[in-house]
């Protein structure tokens, strides 16, 4: 799985500073993703995945070694008090605004499922939501844009990062 998203990362041809695909009406814009990308530093990482197959689990690791604070919410994995990538896991996103300051909730659900956790990210603060590759959810990015957080949807940071030449975060600068 691993070489696959590599594969297709490096494959990929589409110019992410103009975002000029189409979601549907949604568009994401290139300098929303350059902004979330550099200024994020702490991501709750909703639908993380303790199988090594899984995507969200390879971000979440990569991500890690971008230089995120990558935290993983899995309710199930958090009842077993598991550790991923060194990272407690948490239940739910409330539970890790408690003890962090969440820049990027990066959702890893459903299309269907994925507005419940938008409005979470809006309910703590979060200053963005990333709905991964494959989730799209118009109605809830624009709750998330209504309620000032930046949004991007349908793509993931792992690939979008090197084509833009985005190595982690930039220390300098806050959301």
């Amino acid at each position: 799985m691993r070489w696959k998203l590599l594969a297709f990362a490096i494959g990929n041809n589409r110019r992410f500073d103009n975002m000029s695909s189409k979601l549907g009406t949604w568009q994401n814009d290139g300098e929303v993703i350059r902004r979330v990308l550099k200024e994020s530093k702490t991501i709750a990482l909703v639908g993380a995945s303790k199988n090594t197959a899984r995507a969200s689990n390879h971000v979440m690791s990569a991500m890690q070694q971008m230089g995120y604070k990558v935290i993983p919410i899995n309710p199930g994995l958090a009842k077993q008090n598991e550790i991923l990538h060194g990272e407690k896991v948490y239940p739910d996103l409330q539970s890790v605004a408690a003890e962090y300051t969440v820049d990027m909730v990066d959702i890893f659900r459903a299309s269907n499922a994925a507005g419940q956790f938008v409005d979470e990210a809006i309910a703590i603060g979060a200053k963005s939501v990333w709905l991964q590759l494959g989730v799209v959810d118009e109605e809830a990015g624009k709750r998330a844009l209504d309620a000032n957080l930046l949004v991007v949807m349908d793509t993931c940071p792992l690939m979008v990062a090197p084509a833009m030449g985005i190595s982690g975060p930039d220390e300098t600068s806050a959301l």
